[in-house]
């Protein structure tokens, strides 16, 4: 079936099982250990404009990242919402034992209201469920909570995932974007592996609010978001305007005085990269070097090649 930006999201990829020819540094979260380089999968279902890809495409890119030495994959059932968990479901079961899948509940997308939170105990439940179809395994490896629910105490959201835990449904859980408060809290239910959150050069907030807390905690870091929205990947021009279907259309950074303004930031990173002999978007890797909290950023799928796939 054609979505509506035309493109066949039907097709077979071919069930060749992907090899991994090449290997990456691995990094702890907690007790987690994930490749120093991750995949994020929003972009897939278009995020940043153009409808939802191709899913042959998608499925062969997944496993192009995972012969180039990603094993740390990043979805969600709001992404779509539902494709992209499909799209590293079918990607990556022939390698299922051999990678990391992170996953997220919290908006209300098993009830038709996926701009609404909603981290109700009996909705984790069916989220679960539905993401463990989709994602074509027995478990997930880390379950986030997307955002924090003001209606729900997280105590009981930990309770819940401390259910599917035990239960094998679930390795281990994080947070997305949650207050060293919240975290603190959630923790003391149940131990909290990872926390992801936006972090880049132009946003360098978890630095004070919630690294020292991390750090005493144990708690990894996953940020996202490392290239700016593709910024600092140099894949955004200042005469560059989004149209409506693109998230960055109603983003400040990303309006035209604000997008001139930055491109003296771009300028810089660029510049530097060059001294060191880097690509500008590898820039973002550098904030967390020396932070015992951090784990290597997960781009977007444009920042992973794929070019002998069709």
């Amino acid at each position: 079936m054609a979505n509506p930006a035309g493109q066949d999201t039907s097709s077979a990829p071919s069930d060749a099982v992907p090899v991994q020819k090449e290997t990456l540094t691995t990094r702890k979260l907690g007790s987690l250990e994930v490749s120093s380089m991750g995949l994020g999968c929003l972009p897939m279902v278009g995020y940043y404009g153009g409808g939802p890809r191709d899913r042959k495409a998608m499925v062969s890119l997944i496993r192009a990242a995972f012969e180039q030495g990603i094993t740390f994959f990043d979805t969600a059932e709001v992404y779509g919402p539902h494709l992209s968990e499909e799209f590293v479901g079918e990607a990556l079961a022939p390698v299922r034992d051999r990678v990391v899948i992170a996953t997220k509940f919290g908006f209300g997308v098993e009830e038709g209201k996926p701009t609404s939170l909603n981290s109700h105990p009996d909705h984790i439940r069916r989220a679960v469920e539905g993401s463990l179809k989709r994602l074509k395994t027995d478990h997930i490896d880390l379950l986030y909570q997307h955002r924090p629910d003001p209606n729900v105490p997280i105590e009981d959201v930990a309770e819940t995932v401390k259910a599917l835990i035990q239960e094998g449904k679930v390795k281990h859980w994080g947070l997305s974007e949650a207050s060293a408060r919240t975290i603190r809290r959630a923790h003391a239910v149940l131990p909290v592996t990872a926390v992801q959150s936006e972090y880049a050069m132009w946003w360098r907030e978890p630095e004070t609010r919630i690294f020292p807390t991390l750090e005493e905690l144990g708690i990894g870091f996953v940020p996202y978001c490392p290239t700016a929205r593709s910024f600092l990947a140099g894949a955004v021009n200042p005469s560059q305007r989004f149209d409506s279907t693109d998230r960055r259309h109603n983003l400040p950074r990303f309006q035209p005085d604000a997008l001139a303004k930055n491109m003296v930031l771009l300028e810089f990173a660029q510049s530097w990269a060059r001294r060191k002999k880097h690509h500008s978007g590898s820039v973002r890797a550098g904030l967390g070097d020396g932070s015992a909290a951090m784990d290597s950023p997960h781009p977007g799928y444009d920042a992973i090649s794929a070019p002998d796939r069709k």
